[in-house]
Formats: C-alpha cells, sequence, structure tokens
C-alpha cells in the first residue's frame, strides 16, 4: 500500500507517535544514566579534593577514589537510614546536629571496608564528611541546571 492509504487509515500517524514517545523514554533513560556516571565521577574528584585539602583523609588514586564514592553512596543508600531511625530520639534532642555523626560514621566505615581511603579517626572522619558534603551539594546543584526537566 502506498502512504496515502496508511495516512487515511490512520495507521501511520499512530505508529510515528508511538514511535516519538519511546524516543522521548530512551532519551530520558540515556539522560539519567549520564547524571548518574556524572555524579560518581564528580564525587570521586569531590574525594581527591577532599583528600587534597585535608591531611586526615587519603585516597590512594582515582580508581580508588571511584570505589570509594560507590562505596559511601551504597553506605547512604542501605545503612545510613537504619542509623537514622534507631537514633531518631538522639538526633531529636540535639536538633538534628547527630546526622554529622552518623555521616562520619558512614565515611569512616567505607575507609574501614577500602584498602584505597584511609581515615586517621574519627575527628577526621567528621571534618571529611563534612567537605564531602559540601561538595556534594554542590556537584547536585550543578548537575540539576545542566540536567533541567523539561
Amino acid at each position: 500500500m502506498c502512504k496515502s492509504v496508511w495516512l487515511r487509515r490512520g495507521v501511520l500517524p499512530a505508529y510515528t507517535d508511538m514511535l516519538l514517545k519511546d524516543l522521548g523514554q530512551a532519551s530520558k533513560w540515556y539522560a539519567d544514566c549520564m547524571k548518574l556516571i556524572l555524579k560518581w565521577c564528580l564525587s570521586a574528584a569531590a574525594l581527591l579534593a577532599v583528600a587534597h585539602f585535608y591531611s586526615g583523609v587519603v585516597v590512594t588514586s582515582f580508581v580508588a577514589a571511584l570505589i570509594a564514592a560507590f562505596v559511601i553512596g551504597l553506605l547512604n543508600t542501605v545503612v545510613r537510614p537504619i542509623f537514622v531511625i534507631l537514633t531518631l530520639p538522639v538526633t531529636l534532642i540535639t536538633l538534628g546536629l547527630f546526622l554529622f555523626v552518623i555521616n562520619a560514621l558512614m565515611f569512616y566505615m567505607a575507609s574501614g571496608l577500602l584498602d584505597g581511603l584511609k581515615v586517621q579517626n574519627f575527628t577526621a572522619a567528621l571534618i571529611g564528611s563534612i567537605l564531602y558534603s559540601v561538595a556534594g551539594m554542590v556537584i547536585d546543584a550543578a548537575l540539576e541546571r545542566i540536567f533541567k526537566k523539561k
């Protein structure tokens, strides 16, 4: 059949609409994946910057920083919510300041699990986690401006 018959029957526009919808979903998926990979690489760079500016944290290489950024993200996703719930009374009494301690525990725990990330003591973990969190907020704000939702 020729194209005009497909157009009169309404098949071609429906097919093109479906194809464009699938392409839109694919481009959104691609953008989300790129944002995640970029956030991971920038978080590793932020970890290297923390190690450069603060002597209490040592990162041996960029690959170690990539692995450490992944492990810190995994700990923040899985373990941190459990700690937050278990320490909720203390967090409420301290008006949320105990969350800094929980962040430092995640940072210190990641250094205990990895060979490429070394943290001298808990105070170094506290300062390092604060610096890493500030860098993470800057990274998140920049990525939100780059990957605006339309």
